[in-house]
């Protein structure tokens, strides 16, 4: 499965969407940033599962119909930080859905995520991290989970990483950075948190109009592990 994950920056880089996911057959498109009021029912061939509602700049996914069935979906609010009580940039910020891979008779959960801005703690992230994860269970239990986006986390992965380890889950980063706006904040913003999938590899796709850069996904679900249905 080949899975891309895009912010696009306030939805400008929402053009660039169907050549990427023909350029690199993408099977699942999670998106972050867009505009919810006006994304299409399809892009390249991929089918939108949903997006949220509660906010214009927001999350989407969508998903190659003839490969997988929709079966689930859930989006949540999660702790608020002082910036998005303020300004209220974003209510919901984790999307996920439930598919069945059509030939293999299994299921999983992929979602889209977008943790709160650089001006929150990290510490608020790692709540936002874990209650996202904990409550994507709840699509399906013991079912694979696949939870890709902007992480917003400069500083400090190494934290991260052993809080989701401890957590049951992998934290894994894309071959080079994924945010360039800013200079004393460029590095690895975009990740993948998973659990009962293998992750081959993680690839930064070169930089379009947004200031996050999208990241390519390549992960199955791991036979050894969950989503395997019973006949």
């Amino acid at each position: 499965m080949r899975l891309i994950s895009y912010n696009l920056r306030k939805h400008r880089a929402v053009h660039e969407l169907e050549d990427l996911v023909e350029r690199h057959g993408a099977d699942v498109l999670c998106l972050q940033e867009a505009d919810t009021t006006g994304i299409p029912a399809q892009i390249g061939g991929l089918q939108l599962a949903d997006s949220t509602s509660r906010n214009r700049l927001g999350l989407a996914v969508y998903y190659r119909a003839n490969t997988f069935t929709a079966l689930d979906v859930m989006s949540m609010a999660l702790k608020k930080s002082l910036h998005d009580r303020v300004l209220k940039p974003a209510e919901e910020r984790m999307l996920g859905v439930r598919l069945r891979d059509i030939d293999h008779q299994r299921e999983f959960i992929v979602a889209s995520f977008h943790a709160a801005p650089l001006t929150a703690l990290n510490s608020l992230r790692r709540k936002q991290i874990e209650a996202a994860l904990a409550e994507l269970s709840r699509l399906g239990e013991d079912l694979p989970i696949l939870m890709v986006g902007d992480y917003n986390y400069p500083v400090f992965k190494e934290n991260l990483s052993q809080r989701v380890r401890d957590a049951g889950y992998e934290l894994n980063l894309s071959d080079s950075r994924t945010y360039t706006r800013y200079r004393f904040f460029k590095g690895h913003y975009d990740f993948a948190t998973s659990v009962g999938f293998d992750i081959d590899r993680i690839t930064t796709l070169p930089q379009g109009t947004s200031d996050h850069l999208p990241i390519l996904v390549h992960a199955e679900p791991s036979p050894r592990l969950r989503g395997e249905l019973t006949a």
